[in-house]
């Protein structure tokens, strides 16, 4: 039998997620084959990690067109537009239905562990453009396979990945060896283990987004009804007018809400503040701890912390491949002048496709929160419109791939995770003016503060 052209082969996608799944299904929809490899056992598994946080993304935002078309014969109805889910609702009403439709497209317990030219390292150049990637697998039952893919499109997220407590982007001297007393996620204080984790103790929360927001709301609902129950929170920088978010004039207003939960957080005395603290050490107190700031700074002790600085893109696998990646942002070069947080801030990024995530290897893309890298901006519409615009590029529709048909909102690319119930108060800023949300809020595919996209 004759080996298949490259174009017969499937289109691997890493990542069962929100960006994974609109790529398989715009892929679908342009007669092309996909492959969607996830590690875990079901669609949406990072999503369901954070499946008690709400997202400040109503429904209308956070499915994909596509995704749409394929789910509609089965009797699918997206559910309230105005409606604001949790990351279990999303996982449930959305992800699974359309897992379900995609059925043998998608393999379960496979992770990719690399991904390169076949039969080429990264440095051969010889016949290197006409031959097929090769995607190595490690499945859940210890074996290995290796798949040939005519392109790879990474929607990994960043979820994997958090980043440490040290303000160098290191851990902290001492942060391995705390680990028992450190989450890097936003609390379930809705499962009696964890309620009883945090209840009567002092905890510092690290980080300046919503996730920071999202967790002081949370201890402070504890501190209501647990007697001792206190947070500290922790900020590299200080308190300015921004540090809580746009509040009533954030134009996304679930966000602007989470941020006034936040603060009322602090003003109620359920939660205290330590700014300028970057924090260099983790000693140990007994069985508390006691972090340490670069100047030699001490706090008092705390019995936990919840570390909420960011994530950042696991590279390791593609490592045989050539990718073309900013050196501060790690994200694709065309792509990081415009989502830079050191000059961009919420209203300012710009919806892009295939031409901004194209990297010297041709036929490889990282989409969603991991095509961000380092930086603290997504949202899933960004994402459900990047994988839109490069599987037109596949197709070989360039005049789809190159339009633009996505118009964000002015404060459309501040994402991050939120508290919303109320859809009536929702409405209350909605005429207001860009937010000014810190710059470390975040969004990736499945994260309280990095879902992919709310």
């Amino acid at each position: 039998m004759n080996a298949p052209t490259t174009d017969q082969l499937p289109v691997v996608v890493i990542g069962a997620g929100p960006i994974g799944l609109a790529a398989a299904a715009h892929l679908v929809e342009r007669g092309i084959e996909p492959l969607v490899l996830e590690t875990g056992p079901s669609a949406g598994t990072a999503v369901r990690d954070w499946a008690h946080v709400r997202l400040f993304s109503s429904w209308s935002e956070i499915t994909a067109p596509a995704a749409e078309k394929l789910l509609a014969p089965t009797g699918w109805t997206r559910p309230d537009g105005s409606a604001y889910p949790t990351g279990g609702d999303w996982a449930e009403q959305y992800l699974q239905p359309l897992a379900a439709v995609l059925d043998d497209k998608i393999r379960y317990g496979a992770t990719a562990v690399g991904v390169a030219r076949a039969g080429r390292d990264r440095i051969v150049d010889s016949g290197r453009d006409e031959q097929p990637f090769t995607v190595h697998i490690a499945l859940a039952d210890g074996r290995e396979e290796r798949i040939s893919a005519r392109a790879v499109i990474d929607a990994s997220g960043t979820w994997s990945t958090p980043s440490p407590m040290g303000a160098d982007g290191l851990p902290a001297l001492g942060e391995k060896s705390a680990a028992g007393h450190i989450s890097y996620r936003v609390p379930d204080l809705g499962d009696p283990a964890v309620r009883a984790r945090y209840a009567g103790k002092r905890t510092a929360v690290v980080g300046s987004g919503a996730s920071a927001f999202t967790a002081l709301a949370h201890l402070a609902d504890l501190a209501e009804d647990e007697p001792g129950t206190h947070a500290v929170w922790i900020l590299r920088r200080g308190i300015t007018g921004s540090t809580f978010g746009g509040g009533e004039a954030d134009q996304l207003p679930a966000r602007g809400a989470l941020g006034l939960r936040a603060k009322a957080a602090v003003e109620a005395g359920h939660a205290g503040t330590t700014t300028g603290f970057r924090t260099q050490a983790v000693e140990r107190d007994g069985d508390r701890l006691v972090l340490v700031d670069e100047n030699g700074r001490r706090l008092d002790p705390v019995d936990e912390v919840v570390v909420l600085t960011g994530f950042r893109p696991d590279l390791s696998f593609l490592s045989e491949i050539r990718l073309g990646l900013d050196e501060r942002l790690q994200a694709p070069t065309a792509l990081a002048p415009l989502i830079d947080p050191n000059v961009h801030s919420c209203g300012t990024v710009y919806p892009h496709g295939v031409n901004e995530l194209s990297h010297p290897e041709q036929g490889v893309y990282l989409v969603g929160m991991k095509s961000y890298g380092r930086a603290p901006t997504f949202l899933a519409m960004t994402g459900y419109e990047q994988v839109r615009s490069i599987t037109a590029a596949l197709a070989g529709d360039r005049e789809a791939a190159e339009r633009v048909e996505l118009t964000l909102p002015e404060t459309g690319v501040c994402g991050g995770a939120g508290l919303f119930d109320e859809p009536e108060a929702a409405q209350a800023g909605q005429d207001g003016g860009c937010c000014g949300a810190p710059a470390t809020v975040q969004i990736a595919t499945g994260a309280p503060a990095s879902s992919g996209g709310c």
